[in-house]
């Protein structure tokens, strides 16, 4: 059986389409698929923090949700390990946009199978966030001490996630 299909069929960002049927019930997807991200907020929630390391995009871009559970996970084990539990880390974004698939049959007997492009609008198979260009999607927060060890862990996720990204520190006042 195929699992999931390559990201780059997802990364494009696309306007989300309804279509228009003669039938009000078939506009709309029934069901959006539940999202794999389990936290958005991690670490330490009620220390406040002097620095804030942002990844940040550089162009608009789209990116599924498995995508981004595996970059949190990434991160957090990071600095769970170096900081204990003396950080405060932000998932910035939320997938809401939802992905759709027609699926197509190949191979002999095939063309008995499956209405082609009649009907094709396709069964939701995941949750993507949209991503517009120069938007934070992470955000870790830590002490003086800790900002190079924070940088680190971002520069981790970088490779799970699609497109290209910026680390930036910002002090807070």
């Amino acid at each position: 059986m195929a699992g999931l299909r390559k990201g780059k069929c997802y990364t494009p960002v696309k306007r989300a389409y309804t279509r228009k049927s003669k039938f009000k019930k078939k506009n709309y997807i029934k069901a959006v698929p539940t999202s794999k991200i389990v936290k958005f907020d991690l670490g330490d929630l009620k220390k406040r923090f002097p620095y804030r390391i942002d990844l940040i995009c550089r162009k608009p871009i789209q990116i599924r949700h498995n995508a981004l559970e595996s970059s949190r996970t990434v991160v957090n084990r990071q600095l769970n390990e170096q900081l204990g539990g003396n950080y405060n880390m932000k998932i910035r974004v939320y997938p809401h946009h939802v992905l759709r698939e027609n699926k197509m049959i190949t191979g002999a007997g095939a063309d008995r199978m499956q209405t082609g492009m009649q009907l094709s609008f396709g069964r939701p198979v995941g949750v993507a966030a949209q991503i517009s260009r120069n938007q934070k999607v992470m955000s870790v927060s830590v002490d003086e001490a800790n900002v190079d060890a924070a940088k680190k862990a971002l520069k981790r996720a970088t490779p799970r996630l699609p497109g290209k990204y910026v680390i930036d520190v910002v002090k807070i006042q």
